[in-house]
């Protein structure tokens, strides 16, 4: 079974919104889903990210290959995280 990070969408027509799944690659797009692990709300200014990056750690090491958009949604909360002065940064201190 080769599973997949990858976003399925949910909201009204026009106004979309994405949760972050963790699915085999042959089910639907929006269909049966392991786990859900995020949000992305690209109609939100700034578009809004969150992950659990517990569980997006633990599938990335148990081998789910993540879909190229959601690579990049994982690497740009990941450079927000590191910034001094984000709320991450100062939470970690």
């Amino acid at each position: 079974m080769s599973v997949r990070m990858r976003l399925a969408r949910a909201g009204a027509k026009k106004a979309p919104f994405y949760r972050v799944v963790v699915a085999n690659s042959r089910s639907a797009r929006d269909g049966r889903f392991i786990e859900h692990v995020g949000v992305y709300d690209p109609t939100r200014n700034p578009a809004e990210i969150r992950f659990k990056m517990d569980r997006v750690e633990y599938w990335l090491s148990h081998g789910a290959q993540p879909s190229e958009t959601v690579a990049q949604l994982i690497n740009r909360l990941r450079r927000t995280d590191q910034k001094p002065g984000t709320e991450a940064a100062q939470a970690s201190k």
